[in-house]
């Protein structure tokens, strides 16, 4: 388990290991909480489309965390697909992952994700997808030059979600053309940082 400092004003540096797809909203909470001990090494973001490489990569990078001194470290992913790899990996190298299956749970809160029964045919986005919708959505799907593969990947899907960290209007407007792309309706909840603030806040 993680070593906890119990001197609150001047806590034991920490290294965060988190998904490069929420590196703005660890360093805004860090920011907020001023939270100067947090030493964050990221991810890349790409692998919230090949999963398959995520509890590999943290686990070299809980390696390389020990190789640069750190007793305390934290992991700054969702299960994320792993199919469980992740969390064997945190147990065997005891240390600690946020809770929630993905981003988009811990940041409505795990709680509230779990109640919302009737959103089993959205389509969620977070700040980090409305931005790079085309980088992470359009063009790994092909879906600009076959444009007949929309129906065969999001047929399924009634409803865009976009459920934003940030009231940005920008990033609302490029969320709700996103959702007219792929013909969903299209809806927007504002969650803030959900249980990413007080995670990260425990570590």
């Amino acid at each position: 388990m993680l070593t906890h400092s119990n001197d609150r004003e001047n806590p034991q540096p920490i290294r965060v290991i988190g998904c490069g797809a929420i590196a703005r909203e660890i360093l805004a909470v860090c920011e907020a909480n001023a939270m100067s001990h947090v030493d964050l090494v990221c991810l890349p973001a790409q692998w919230h489309n090949t999963p398959a490489l995520i509890a590999p990569g943290v686990k070299d990078a809980i390696d390389q965390a020990r190789l640069d001194g750190f007793e305390r470290i934290y992991i700054a992913y969702a299960e994320c697909g792993t199919q469980g790899l992740l969390d064997k990996v945190c147990t065997q190298e005891g240390v600690e992952r946020i809770e929630g299956p993905h981003c988009y749970s811990f940041f409505a809160g795990n709680e509230i994700f779990s109640t919302w029964d009737d959103d089993l045919d959205a389509f969620f986005l977070t700040d980090f997808l409305a931005r790079q919708f085309e980088a992470f959505i359009v063009e790994p799907l092909g879906l600009k030059k076959h444009p007949e593969l929309r129906d065969m990947y999001f047929g399924n899907y009634r409803k865009l979600i976009y459920l934003s960290q940030k009231e940005d209007k920008a990033l609302q407007e490029k969320a709700e053309k996103a959702a007219e792309f792929l013909g969903l309706e299209y809806i927007y909840r504002y969650t803030g940082y959900g249980d990413l603030n007080g995670s990260l806040l425990s570590a």
